[in-house]
């Protein structure tokens, strides 16, 4: 279980977003994170700005899936 904290920046908007997805990689939760703004915010990748993944026990999750 992966979180993922970044922003998405589109040209009249900019807002931050804190993610929590199952993965078994940093690498496969960043791709989720990237498959599911652009389908629900339509964003493209490059208006996606990662900045942290950190990986966190299931338990200690703050966003209930």
């Amino acid at each position: 279980m992966f979180r993922v904290i970044g922003e998405i920046v589109k040209p009249n908007l900019v807002t931050t977003f804190k993610k929590e997805v199952k993965a078994l990689k940093p690498e496969n939760a960043r791709e989720k994170v990237y498959m599911d703004l652009g389908s629900k915010h339509r964003a493209k990748r490059f208006q996606i700005k990662i900045s942290k993944i950190e990986e966190i026990q299931p338990q200690k999750t703050e966003i209930s899936s």
